[in-house]
């Protein structure tokens, strides 16, 4: 089962009305959650806006020269049931075992 996943502009720290100065990706690529879909740039610093979720593009909603801010539509993506599944549900901790950990040993005195 498919499920079709709007991303959108993150926090940009404050800043608004922010230019799009490169698209990284077309229709059709895969994204994995992390990978850098659009250069933004502000008066101060230019940043890489990532993927929150995985899978296939299937439309592109801004262009460059665009200005966008927190919460716009970037694009759309076709996600499997096993990634939304996989990013919605909780990590297990991690066990860690008294028989795994090494015991301190102290060396002997020579007083």
């Amino acid at each position: 089962m498919t499920n079709s996943v709007e991303i959108k502009v993150p926090d940009l720290g404050g800043a608004s009305d922010v230019e799009i100065i490169d698209l990284l990706v077309t229709v059709g690529d895969s994204v994995e959650i992390e990978d850098s879909l659009i250069t933004v740039e502000s008066d101060k610093a230019s940043m890489d806006v990532p993927a929150s979720d995985s899978g296939t593009i299937t439309a592109i909603s801004v262009a460059v020269g665009d200005s966008v801010n927190e919460g716009d539509v970037i694009l759309t993506i076709e996600t499997t049931a096993a990634s939304a599944d996989t990013q919605s549900a909780p990590k297990p901790a991690a066990k860690t075992s008294k028989a795994a950990a090494p015991k301190a040993t102290q060396a002997p005195s020579t007083a």
